[in-house]
């Protein structure tokens, strides 16, 4: 196969396709919608039953391959109780994607989601288009919903945020939810890089044009 060159465009190692791009990955959400067990499932294929909660933040990694890219993801779990929540928030800085999560059991949790997601958007770095973020409705397995899809999905719709209706238990979901975030981090970081080469090779930007005579 002929190999692809792209012109003029030069290329740093982090975007070479033989070299890992490393994401940070961050999950939040309320005490005990199932966030651990959510990493767990995702990199271990196991269901993570220990209830112990998250003290400040837990990190795994998992190496995947986004659009022929290897991705490298450090993904962030973090404790979802209320008196940490200034803790956790330190933990925000550096965040190529955020994983918003709730209970379809709990409503409190879902109510939650706006804090949760203001409290992420203050404290990263603004950019010009929408943070990379999804939304996980988790224990869909349990038959005591509080929180009705439809009401999820419009919340996500209006927020212009991909939702999923998981089961850490079950696998349901898991996979596809941390592929679509990875992606769309991808995305944003490649837009990202290639700003910033655009920006490099721009030859005197002070420079006026001069007022041609007629």
């Amino acid at each position: 196969a002929a190999r692809q060159v792209t012109p003029l465009v030069p290329q740093g190692p982090s975007m070479d396709a033989s070299k890992k791009v490393d994401l940070k990955i961050i999950i939040i959400g309320a005490l005990g919608v199932g966030k651990t067990s959510l990493l767990h499932q995702y990199v271990h294929k196991t269901f993570y039953e220990d209830y112990r909660t998250t003290l400040g933040a837990s990190i795994l990694t998992k190496v995947i391959a986004v659009d022929n890219t290897p991705l490298k993801l450090q993904i962030w779990d973090t404790g979802g109780q209320e008196r940490f929540r200034s803790m956790v928030s330190t933990f925000y800085k550096g965040s190529d994607g955020c994983m918003l999560a709730f209970d379809v059991t709990d409503r409190e949790s879902f109510e939650s989601l706006d804090n949760w997601r203001d409290d992420f958007l203050e404290k990263v770095i603004p950019r010009d288009h929408g943070f990379p973020m999804v939304v996980l409705g988790n224990k869909i397995d349990i038959c005591d919903r509080q929180v009705p899809k439809e009401i999820a999905s419009a919340w996500c719709k209006e927020k212009d945020i991909p939702y999923f209706e998981v089961s850490a238990k079950n696998n349901i979901n898991v996979a596809q939810a941390f592929e679509t975030l990875a992606k769309q981090a991808l995305t944003t970081y490649k837009g990202i890089f290639e700003s910033y080469l655009t920006d490099s090779i721009k030859l005197t930007p002070d420079d006026k044009p001069k007022k041609s005579c007629c």
